[in-house]
């Protein structure tokens, strides 16, 4: 089972298929094993890199407390240890910023980052108040309902229930990883990182309305937006099909030298 090791930390990840390469960052609930349906899919064409962040899954997870300011480092450890360049980093939800910050770290390995269900910590202050709104409508629901719809719930309990189970095998919770967002950098420092954004987001995602991410991609000029319709916060899971096609899409496309898109 192949580890990085992350200033002294063992960071568990895996690597399948081959061709450009695309490594998925979790979110809170999630490890490697989330992407189940997208390293399936996405192997033939694509090198695909799954991580446990620390105190996730088979990552080390024995430390006392867990600090969110770590986890872009582990994403770097798995970087630097496969030697991989020209990468795509998907985050999912808060896993977005981690994945933010990575690139921010090893702009040399990274070409481009997806932020699924996430703003990735920029510092705005219309997208600030936007966000805010967002999620003082999404604590009125329950958890569950955040993330996935209701008719899914009702037509796959299974798969439902085995994503409530998910979570239980991570020892850091989400206020581990809330801090991700302090000192998050400007618009003009995201223009000048070198490396290509993308948002993604679902047109019924409950946590982070579709209207916060089309005026984040407004603001940022040279940005991509992908809005799949019909998908929820947790798209990867409900609608793995069309979830897969956008990051095949973005891939490819975010592949292309920004002169010539």
């Amino acid at each position: 089972m192949p580890y990085a090791d992350s200033d002294g930390t063992s960071i568990y990840y895996e690597r399948h298929g081959s061709g450009p390469a695309i490594l998925f960052v979790h979110g809170s609930g999630g490890h490697h094993t989330a992407w189940w349906q997208q390293v399936a899919a996405l192997r033939e064409e694509f090198t695909i890199v799954t991580v446990d962040l620390r105190g996730f899954g088979r990552s080390d997870s024995s430390m006392p407390e867990f600090d969110g300011q770590d986890f872009p480092g582990d994403v770097v450890a798995v970087l630097d240890t496969e030697n991989l360049t020209d990468v795509m980093l998907v985050g999912q939800s808060i896993g977005s910023v981690a994945a933010r910050r990575a690139a921010q770290l090893r702009p040399e390995r990274v070409a481009s980052v997806v932020l699924g269900h996430s703003l990735g910590g920029i510092s705005h202050p219309e997208l600030r108040e936007l966000a805010a709104a967002d999620r003082a409508e999404a604590v009125k629901l329950p958890v569950i309902d955040r993330l996935l719809t209701a008719r899914f719930q009702r037509e796959r309990a299974d798969l439902t229930f085995l994503f409530q189970q998910m979570g239980t095998f991570n020892v850091a919770r989400m206020q581990d990883l809330r801090n991700l967002d302090t000192d998050g950098p400007s618009l003009d420092d995201i223009r000048a990182g070198g490396v290509r954004v993308a948002f993604l987001a679902g047109e019924r995602d409950a946590v982070l309305g579709v209207k916060t991410v089309t005026r984040a991609h407004e603001l940022l000029p040279g940005s991509h937006l992908e809005i799949v319709p019909g998908a929820p916060h947790s798209m990867y899971w409900e609608t793995p099909q069309a979830y897969n096609a956008a990051i095949a899409r973005l891939r490819r496309t975010l592949t292309v030298p920004e002169d010539t898109v």
